[in-house]
């Protein structure tokens, strides 16, 4: 009788799925939810292609994944979670700006950004409401899309998030990092003549002349929360 109330109580606990290329990140994660008498953590993968996999196999109720996977994108595996899993929620954790990326990983399908540096005192708090169906993101980031919200005006976040596309995004913020054409290809899964053919429509909708204009901005984009 005692096993099978115990069997009933841990059937109830909402299931998460971890995807992060880092073991150690991946084990203090699982920790920290597995310590919650309503949570576990049903499975682990380091990599999209395996994590898609899994959660057909093992039928999560959410999904905590980084950006940055082993040889793949945190962003696709959101994309393609919800386009085969529509009501499966995703909850991303990276060591990522959030000022830059949690915009990208929204429009990706995302209900939830969460910077590693604050998961050791966010993460429960963060899963609870995303697994409620609701947004999560710092108190930090809340107050200042607030503040621009009230001031009525778009900085140069706003107006560049308004008018690229989320992969045109991606491409933008990795010129900004000064990596190549071919690096990006690998990074996003795509072929260096797609990248070639983001960056001319980056171009065309910023209006720059050139491939140095081009790269300029983007990595005032990329360096202007860091500088701040």
């Amino acid at each position: 009788m005692a096993q099978a109330k115990q069997t009933q109580v841990k059937d109830n606990r909402r299931r998460i799925l971890l995807v992060d290329d880092h073991a150690i990140v991946r084990y203090g994660l699982a920790q920290l939810i597995n310590r919650e008498s309503d949570l576990t953590v049903c499975g682990e993968e380091e990599d999209a292609a395996h994590a898609l996999s899994t959660v057909g196999r093992v039928k999560p109720d959410l999904v905590v994944a980084d950006i940055s996977l082993k040889e793949s994108s945190g962003l696709e595996l959101v994309r393609n979670i919800k386009a085969q899993s529509t009501g499966l929620p995703v909850l991303v954790v990276s060591a990522h700006d959030e000022s830059v990326y949690a915009e990208i990983a929204f429009r990706a399908g995302a209900l939830g950004y969460l910077m590693k540096g604050e998961a050791l005192e966010k993460i429960v708090t963060a899963i609870r409401r995303v697994l409620n169906g609701n947004i999560y993101v710092s108190d930090a980031l809340a107050a200042r899309m607030l503040r621009q919200q009230a001031n009525g005006r778009a900085d140069m976040q706003e107006s560049l998030a308004g008018r690229l596309s989320s992969r045109e995004l991606e491409v933008f913020q990795l010129i900004g990092e000064w990596k190549k054409t071919s690096e990006i290809a690998r990074q996003l899964h795509l072929s260096v003549k797609t990248i070639e053919y983001y960056r001319e429509q980056i171009k065309q909708k910023l209006d720059l002349r050139d491939a140095a204009e081009l790269t300029q901005r983007a990595t005032m984009w990329a360096g202007r929360d860091c500088a701040n």
